[in-house]
């Protein structure tokens, strides 16, 4: 592997984490606030965290923190942005190795 190809792969491995913590304590904040009725994040927001990367995190929140469970206009968006994600992935791997056969 080159080392640009290495350093691009940390740069997206990195992104993934950092995304992906920070929904998951961006769903946490929103749950407090819930809570103790703050000021709450909106759910296009935390949708488009889901939507950046951040969709695994997002699933371990609503488990962890029970939250946005019961929702249905919530769950069904963020199930078709995980849809699309992996439709997306497969595409991607798809077209990777069709070239290498």
């Amino acid at each position: 592997m080159q080392k640009e190809t290495r350093a691009n792969l940390k740069l997206i491995i990195s992104y993934f984490i950092v995304l992906n913590i920070l929904t998951f304590v961006v769903y946490g904040l929103d749950k407090h606030s819930s809570r103790n009725r703050g000021r709450r994040v909106p759910e296009n927001v935390l949708l488009l965290l889901a939507f950046a990367g951040g969709t695994p995190a997002a699933y371990v929140a609503r488990k962890y923190f029970r939250h946005k469970t019961i929702k249905r206009p919530f769950i069904t968006r963020l199930r078709l942005i995980l849809i699309v994600q992996i439709f997306v992935l497969l595409l991607y791997i798809l077209l990777s190795f069709r070239g290498q056969a």
